[in-house]
């Protein structure tokens, strides 16, 4: 079988957030195409702080390579993907690399001047969108480039997919305590619309902890770190999901929302345009909370156009194709 490392940081592979979402799932579906995939992950300065000048991730990539590049040789592996810019220097050491970003140097994002120097250096890249694809392209230069979606679970989209469980009140939202993902302006809703039930999602332990400097509304529930399982189970039960994050590279919870016949919400930025069903509506900081409550107010339970475009665009099987193809020409270079 075919060795691909996976090169993530080490919180990234510990926390249920979509980097680890994509691991798994991409070595699941690696497995069934012939390929083994090995998590590939430094043990050491990787600080949690991020958004804090002098702690920034790409400051602990580039002290980290020999590790990583140990992991690699001892592995006996020859390809690898790599899923943020710090480790872009790996081109130096494996003439077959390639970067598949979890994040992207957008001015909406916190670092992004730090991940720019790194972005010249790379000469591959699998990307999850074709507004990715354009942007490295405009920005970069970087023309070798594959459009493959994070695909969702099939088999938890209609496990746990029932119109009469949906809770006509109930907002849900999923994202980080971080600001480029405003959950500021999440908990103000709450607190301007008491009759919503608004759940917020948090993909790590640690934001129990930052969560405590900001005043919770009776209205919210916080919840963190869920399963697969669960986050399946509670998008099904509400009436609507609501993204209001600067940007993404992908957005997998929208998605998996639209799987789930949710009503979407989503930001206006161009980054968004591939949740374009029929039930996704753009909106920014002056007209969301309008939105949302309309959205809240559609007699639909659950949204079937939503569902199908989901399945059609975005399921496991459209990505396990993509991979097929790429690791079919990629692996035999």
């Amino acid at each position: 079988m075919k060795k691909v490392g996976l090169v993530m940081r080490k919180i990234q592979f510990a926390e249920r957030q979509g980097p680890k979402v994509f691991a798994d799932r991409l070595q699941a579906l690696a497995r069934e195409l012939g390929v083994d995939i090995v998590f590939i992950s430094p043990e050491r300065h990787v600080s949690e702080f991020d958004w804090l000048p002098g702690y920034e991730h790409e400051k602990g990539d580039l002290v980290n390579y020999d590790v990583v590049l140990d992991q690699i040789y001892n592995r006996h592996i020859e390809h690898v993907i790599y899923t943020v810019s710090g480790f872009t220097f790996l081109n130096m050491f494996l003439k077959n690399s390639v970067l598949f970003p979890h994040s992207f140097p957008d001015p909406a994002l916190t670092g992004y001047e730090m991940m720019k120097p790194f972005y010249t250096m790379v000469n591959k890249a699998i990307v999850q969108t074709e507004f990715l694809k354009r942007e490295i392209s405009r920005n970069f230069g970087v023309t070798d480039t594959k459009v493959i979606p994070i695909g969702f679970d099939e088999r938890l989209a209609e496990r746990y997919y029932d119109p009469e469980q949906v809770v006509h009140n109930r907002i849900l939202w999923m994202g980080r305590d971080e600001e480029n993902r405003r959950p500021d302006i999440v908990l103000d809703y709450a607190r301007h619309n008491p009759d919503k039930e608004v759940i917020m999602v948090f993909g790590g332990e640690r934001y129990k902890q930052s969560m405590k400097k900001y005043s919770i509304p009776d209205n919210v529930k916080l919840k963190f770190a869920l399963t697969q399982e669960e986050v399946f189970q509670l998008m099904n039960s509400a009436k609507v999901y609501w993204s209001c994050s600067k940007f993404d590279t992908f957005a997998m919870p929208l998605t998996e929302a639209l799987a789930m016949g949710k009503i979407v919400v989503k930001p206006e930025h161009p980054c968004y345009d591939h949740i374009s069903a029929q039930h996704a509506f753009s909106g920014n900081e002056h007209n969301w909370f309008e939105l949302v409550n309309m959205a809240a107010a559609s007699p639909l339970k659950s949204s079937c156009e939503n569902r199908a475009y989901a399945f059609e665009k975005f399921s496991s099987q459209v990505m396990k194709q993509g991979y097929a193809d790429f690791f079919d020409q990629w692996l035999s270079s």
